[in-house]
């Protein structure tokens, strides 16, 4: 059964985020790059993400995009899916996401971040629930407290949503809002 077992370790550090902050290529994307003729760029975002991310927003969770490079889909997206905290063009995500934690008012422990490549440990690091999707480079997986069974861009980010409303009490009225 969908979400039943999640170790109880886990299920404690993910009720306590209130703020979950994602990496972009790799982890929200498949990582691959997407360049036209005119040198504009190109990016392919999973639709069941974008409803968790949402979701989270609709439940009280903050939702934040820290990303190293900067990207006009991005911004598109994001502004898409009603995000506030975007981040584009962090060189030190470690630094953003403590400025954003002091922004909201958050402890460490209150915040989760997703990533796929070695610029996110950093931010995982600090983070009180770090999280890998399931392609990622062997050293964040190590990293993690926890990885996605789906690969980034292919709804691995939902699967963090959905572990977060599950762990807070909430995947039972979300579903039941559906039927």
């Amino acid at each position: 059964m969908y979400l039943a077992d999640f170790p109880a370790d886990l299920l404690a550090r993910a009720a306590k985020i209130r703020l979950a902050a994602f990496d972009v290529d790799g982890t929200l994307t498949d990582g691959r790059l997407w360049y036209g003729e005119d040198g504009h760029e190109a990016k392919v975002f999973h639709v069941h993400d974008g409803l968790g991310l949402k979701r989270l927003q609709a439940n009280g969770i903050a939702v934040a995009i820290v990303t190293a490079r900067i990207s006009h889909p991005v911004a598109l997206r994001a502004e898409e899916l009603g995000i506030a905290h975007v981040y584009q063009g962090q060189g030190d995500k470690h630094a953003c996401l403590e400025t954003l934690l002091e922004a909201l008012n958050l402890t460490p422990e209150q915040a989760a971040f997703t990533g796929d490549d070695l610029p996110d440990l950093p931010a995982m690091r600090i983070a009180g629930l770090a999280v890998a999707v399931a392609n990622a480079h062997p050293w964040v997986a190590e990293a993690a407290h926890w990885q996605t069974r789906l690969p980034g861009g292919m709804g691995a980010a939902r699967e963090v949503c959905d572990l977060l409303l599950h762990a807070q009490g909430k995947s039972a009225a979300e579903r039941e809002r559906w039927h």
